[in-house]
Formats: C-alpha cells, sequence, structure tokens
C-alpha cells in the first residue's frame, strides 16, 4: 500500500505539472514557437496572484478571476507586439527573445519583491484529504489540481475540434500559408493561442503559488518539468501532455520515496530513458 500511495501522490503531482506545459505544448503546436520564458511566465502569474490577494484581501482561488483575464490580455499582446516578428523558417530568433523575456521577468520580479520565498494559504483546503480504501490519505488540494487539470485538457480539445476557431487553429497549424490565402488572420490567430497559453499559465501559477512556496528564480525549473511533460506525452498533443506530466510526477515521487534527493534525478533519467526509446513521445499528435 505505500508504493501505490506514492504512485497516487505522483499521478496528482502530475495534475501540476501538465497545468505547467498545456501552454507550452499550444505554443509549439500551433506556431512551432518554443517559449523560453514559460518558466518565468507562471512565476509571474504567481507574484500577480500574490498582489491581488493582498492588494483586494480575497480568498487566493478567487483571484483566478482577475489573473486569468490578465494573463490572457498578456499573451495576446506580447504576441501581436513581439513574437510574431520573430516568427518563421529558423526557431532561433523566438528562442533568443523568450530568453532575454524571461531574464527580463526574473530580474523584474527580484527587484519588485526580492529574493524571499512567497505562499498563499487557502487554509484548510491545504490539509484536508480523502482516505481511500486501504487507507490510501488523497490530499484535496492537490485532487482539486489534477480535476482542473483534465477539465482544462478536456476544454481545450473541445475548442480545438470542435469549433471554427479550433478548425482555424489547426489549419494554421498544418499550412499558415494556405490558411492565410484562404483568409485566415494568422497573426491574430497566434496571438489567440498564446492568450489561451498564458491564461492556462495563469491557472498554474495561482496553484503553484497556493501549493509550494515559490520565488522570483525557480520559472527555469518550472520550464525544465513543462518541457519533459510535453516532450515525454508528444509534442502538441494535450492529452499526451497530461499523460507525460503524470509520468514525469510518478517518477519524481518513486524517487523521493526511494532517497529524498533523488526526487528530480528520477524524473530526469525518465524523460532521458524515454526520449530515446521514443524520440517523438508516447504520444502522436492528432488531426483528424
Amino acid at each position: 500500500m505505500e508504493w501505490l500511495s506514492v504512485i497516487v501522490q505522483g499521478t496528482l503531482l502530475g495534475g501540476l505539472y501538465a497545468l505547467f506545459a498545456v501552454g507550452l505544448s499550444l505554443t509549439f503546436g500551433i506556431m512551432r514557437l518554443v517559449n523560453i520564458g514559460h518558466g518565468d511566465l507562471i512565476i509571474l502569474a504567481a507574484f500577480i496572484a500574490l498582489v491581488v490577494v493582498q492588494a483586494l484581501g480575497i480568498h487566493p482561488l478567487a483571484s483566478l478571476a482577475i489573473v486569468v483575464p490578465a494573463m490572457f490580455a498578456l499573451g495576446y499582446l506580447l504576441q501581436r507586439g513581439v513574437l510574431n516578428r520573430t516568427l518563421g523558417e529558423s526557431i532561433l530568433p523566438p528562442l533568443l527573445v523568450t530568453f532575454g523575456l524571461s531574464v527580463i521577468i526574473e530580474n523584474l520580479l527580484l527587484q519588485l519583491f526580492g529574493a524571499d520565498t512567497r505562499r498563499l494559504h487557502v487554509g484548510a483546503l491545504e490539509t484536508d484529504s480523502l482516505v481511500l480504501p486501504g487507507g490510501i490519505a488523497v490530499g484535496l488540494f492537490p485532487l482539486l489540481i489534477f480535476a482542473v487539470a483534465v477539465a482544462v485538457i478536456a476544454a481545450l480539445q473541445l475548442l480545438f475540434y470542435r469549433t471554427d476557431l479550433g478548425r482555424a487553429f489547426r489549419a494554421t497549424s498544418d499550412d499558415a500559408v494556405t490558411a492565410e490565402l484562404m483568409g485566415a488572420d494568422n497573426r491574430h490567430l497566434y496571438a489567440l493561442a498564446m492568450a489561451i497559453a498564458l491564461a492556462v499559465t495563469g491557472v498554474a501559477g495561482v496553484f503553484l503559488a497556493i501549493r509550494s512556496n515559490f520565488d522570483p528564480a525557480i520559472g527555469p525549473s518550472r520550464l525544465i518539468f513543462a518541457f519533459e511533460a510535453v516532450i515525454i506525452g508528444g509534442l502538441g498533443s494535450l492529452w499526451g501532455t497530461l499523460a507525460g506530466a503524470v509520468i514525469l510526477g510518478v517518477a519524481q515521487s518513486i524517487g523521493s520515496a526511494l532517497r529524498p534527493e533523488w526526487q528530480i534525478l528520477a524524473g530526469d533519467i525518465t524523460f532521458l530513458v524515454i526520449l530515446v526509446l521514443r524520440p517523438n513521445g508516447l504520444f502522436q499528435r492528432t488531426r483528424d
């Protein structure tokens, strides 16, 4: 039962990693854009939530009503005003620009908030748990995060495969030139894609701020977790991203159960093994 509990905890941790990774999967799947600043944008969302909670005195989860629209607007403006200018045949310009964005965000947060760690508290929800048969305790808040991750991915699947906007996204992803000739406004679609990606990032940032301590310097490590989840699952596959995040979370939990210092190492080794055996990830992106 002890190892079953470890697997359950790792699966729930995968829910948070999935929220980290979904935005990265979206931007790559639609625009072939690798956003090096993605982890720092997660931390930016966490600090926006901190400011909102302290300024308005509202519950941390209620801050989602402000953080998510703010990140959506930021994503649209960032893509429309800056990143669209970098897109082309080479992936190097977006890499360099988003790397610069990462440095700017981290140093700006350091200037504004210092290097101290912060955390948002939600009272009993942090410690309450549900006891499953066999005496396995499941934290309610990690369970909530996992449920939200599944709901977000399901909603995005509906958006991409059941709406006109989703069809436009897929057409632009498949052949941007032809889609534009057929009347698609690629710059607007790319900006909407980034806006949606950062809206999900806003959800991830708020949940991160509640679940663990955060500071301006931890963005790159969140980026690594997101990259590993996306690549394990398969680039551009949303449900694959969830599966990859769960695999990463379970690997880290097993490593931590063996020796606490092995937590991150176990996830990295699992990522490398899967990358060697399945370079394209475990799941191929569906296009129907």
